[in-house]
């Protein structure tokens, strides 16, 4: 009796309905959407039962004939990982197959003689199948059979691992052209997206573009979008809102994290750690974070692509990149992963959008571009009527802006100060001490050497009288020791000699002492406070402002004028005006070294006259002074027959005027304003 007669008929068919099963199960797991590594982990286990196999291996092609193992089923059995040389020869085996792409039966223990060929080093049967799309091999599937099987049957089972191929060929394909379809639609978005983000140069209205549609194309759940202003960056627009509250205290701490962001340089990609990021940016995500409860929060720097290297060495030369736009924030509310894909999108939004920001930013920064743009969207000047108004109106102008370029007018430098007379002295304590006496009163005339002011110290008086009172018991005990050596006949040769040098030592402090008090005798001179001119007392109310005032040494007291003499005036010129002062200084001395500047003023008590000087001094140095900042001193000679007896008041305030030359009528008018622009922004520019 033959083996098919001896087999069960029921049993038979038993199997045959299983393999179909299984085979209805693999070509509907060849419809699905399922990723490689689970379409595989469902499809070996069913072609190895099928085939009641031992186990397979379904490999996949990653390029350039590599492959990568997606999924395995007792593989141990095969004891490949027991020997490197057995895996070496084993993976040629695959390649030559792979390379192919010819389904191929390989017997155990086979191969081509050659040691480092290919070759099957396992004790099966392997039933080797590669999975084909129309223009690639993208797996293989290995299976391991048991050897015994006769060759019909052998056959047979390549005959089903090369269906079985084709159904997941079949897969593969399906996938391909999902991919290919999911790509074209993904570059409409692009396209899309591209085309509305690059329609406007307004950074307000990009930036609202930008978000909207870059939460489109990534499939995120939030998108902002922030702008550079001046240091900082200010969220200008989120997804899925017409206007951003920016005293909610989301939008803040979104500024916050922006600005950090920025000054960096360098992308967060937030998942829920932050071990890994420098501590200001640590502190802004998680502030961050806990107002918003987003899980993923991805901030990017939005900079403007570097431009191309015009040779070699600029190429090889290291360049710092380019100051921040903007930032883009990327934010999932509940999920945590940052997929491949999601990374992808996000980093060509964040091209397209830099470039898309930066344009908007440089031209909006187009000095008067307001005005520009408005007289270019302006049509009336083109109509032919009002050519002849717009031409007048173009002259004009041109004339306006060519009287203020090169008229000439004069160029004077206000400062104000004080009349003061040109000689005049301070008058100090020498001493510390208490006012006792004041003999002066305000106006007096006062002569040289005369006594003004008295002082009081009582730790000077009480020095004094301790050196007295050691000067007199010094001497007492001097007086003692030169009784006993002219008294005393009895003493010893050692005892005179002892007393000998007592007297010495207390002779040598007596001198001392004399000298302390010396000291102190010329430190009680100081006391007395005498002028150190002829003149009159200029100060107000000197009693009352002296009288029992502790003061201190080098303190001003009083001041003393001749105001008989000349006067002159001191003027506080500031600081940013002195290159101009110096400038014209120079230009008039070239022409004569003996002259000096002019300058115009007025009294504060006669502002109806207006009175000349030339400068006589300019003050090297800079001081502050209290409001006027930092100020120059600049002495003005005066006439002094130009005022009255009661015009001449020491300290009378003036508001004087420097005559620097001609300049330019606009340079004239409106040279606060050219200084601040030098100074405060060409200045800070460079």
């Amino acid at each position: 009796m033959s083996s098919e007669q001896s087999l069960d008929p029921q049993l038979i068919e038993q199997t045959r309905m299983h393999i179909r099963t299984l085979v209805n199960e693999i070509t509907q797991l060849s419809r699905s959407d399922l990723s490689p590594e689970e379409y595989s982990a469902e499809f070996l286990p069913r072609v190895v039962s099928a085939l009641a196999a031992v186990g397979g291996v379904f490999w996949l092609s990653e390029g350039q004939n590599r492959l990568v193992l997606a999924y395995q089923m007792n593989l141990q059995d095969t004891r490949l990982t027991e020997s490197e040389e057995s895996q070496q020869r084993h993976a040629r085996l695959l390649q030559k197959v792979l390379t192919s792409g010819e389904p191929t039966l390989v017997v155990p223990r086979s191969g081509t003689g050659e040691t480092n060929g290919e070759a099957n080093p396992t004790d099966f049967l392997l039933v080797l199948g590669p999975v084909r799309t129309e223009s690639e091999t993208v797996g293989l599937v290995e299976v391991f059979q048991r050897p015994d099987a006769p060759a019909p049957a052998q056959k047979g089972y390549l005959r089903f691992v090369s269906q079985m191929c084709e159904l997941a060929g079949d897969y593969f394909k399906s996938r391909q052209l999902r991919s290919l379809s999911d790509r074209q639609a993904l570059w409409s978005k692009l396209e899309e997206f591209t085309r509305l983000i690059h329609a406007g140069l307004e950074p307000r209205e990009t930036a609202y573009v930008l978000a909207n549609e870059a939460r489109r194309l990534i499939e995120c759940d939030r998108v902002s979008v922030a702008v550079r202003r001046g240091t900082d960056c200010v969220i200008e627009a989120i997804s899925g809102q017409d206007v951003v509250n920016k005293r909610s205290n989301t939008v803040r701490l979104l500024n916050r994290l922006c600005r950090v962001v920025a000054r960096g340089r360098e992308p967060v990609w937030y998942c829920g750690d932050t071990s890994n990021q420098a501590p200001q940016i640590e502190d802004a995500v998680q502030e961050y974070v806990d107002e918003s409860q987003s899980k993923t929060v991805i901030v990017l720097p939005l900079s403007r692509p570097m431009p191309p290297p015009d040779d070699e060495a600029e190429a090889d030369r290291p360049k710092d990149p380019m100051p921040p736009v903007g930032a883009l924030v990327v934010e999932q509310i509940e999920d945590s992963r940052i997929t491949p894909q999601l990374r992808r999108r996000v980093d060509v939004v964040a091209t397209h959008a830099s470039l898309a920001l930066a344009n908007a930013v440089e031209h909006n920064e187009v000095f008067l571009m307001p005005l520009w743009r408005s007289i270019g969207k302006s049509r009336t000047l083109a109509q032919a009527r009002m050519l002849p108004k717009a031409a007048l109106v173009a002259a004009a102008t041109v004339a306006l802006a060519a009287f203020l370029a090169f008229f000439p007018w004069p160029f004077k430098l206000h400062a104000r100060g004080t009349l003061e007379p040109a000689e005049r002295s301070d008058v100090f304590a020498g001493i510390d001490g208490v006012v006792e006496e004041v003999f002066v009163r305000h106006g007096l005339r006062v002569q040289k050497g005369q006594e003004l002011v008295r002082l009081r110290n009582s730790e000077l008086k009480q020095s004094m009288l301790e050196i007295d009172g050691q000067l007199a018991a010094n001497q007492k005990q001097i007086a003692t020791i030169l009784k006993e050596l002219a008294e005393n006949r009895l003493l010893t040769t050692q005892d005179r000699n002892r007393l000998s040098g007592e007297r010495a030592e207390l002779e040598a402090k007596q001198i001392s002492l004399r000298a302390q008090k010396a000291v102190l005798q010329e430190k009680a001179k100081e006391l007395t406070v005498i002028s150190p001119r002829d003149g009159e007392v200029v100060t107000w109310d000197v009693y009352n402002r002296l009288i029992n005032r502790p003061v201190n040494r080098g303190q001003v007291l009083l001041r003393v004028a001749d105001t008989s003499g000349d006067w002159e005036l001191e003027m506080h010129m500031p600081e940013d005006r002195m290159g101009e002062i110096a400038l014209a200084r120079q230009a008039l001395r070239q022409k004569d070294p003996n002259q000096d500047l002019a300058v115009e003023y007025v009294l504060a008590t006669d502002p109806g006259r207006v009175r000349r000087g030339k400068i006589k001094e300019v003050y090297i140095s800079a001081e502050v002074l209290g409001e006027e900042g930092n100020v120059v001193l600049i002495k003005v000679g005066v006439d002094k027959n130009d005022f009255t007896p009661e015009q001449l008041r020491p300290g009378a305030g003036v508001s004087g005027k420097v005559l620097c030359g001609t300049r330019p009528v606009g340079y004239v008018w409106f040279r606060d304003l050219v200084a601040f622009i030098r100074t405060r922004v060409l200045f800070t520019l460079w």
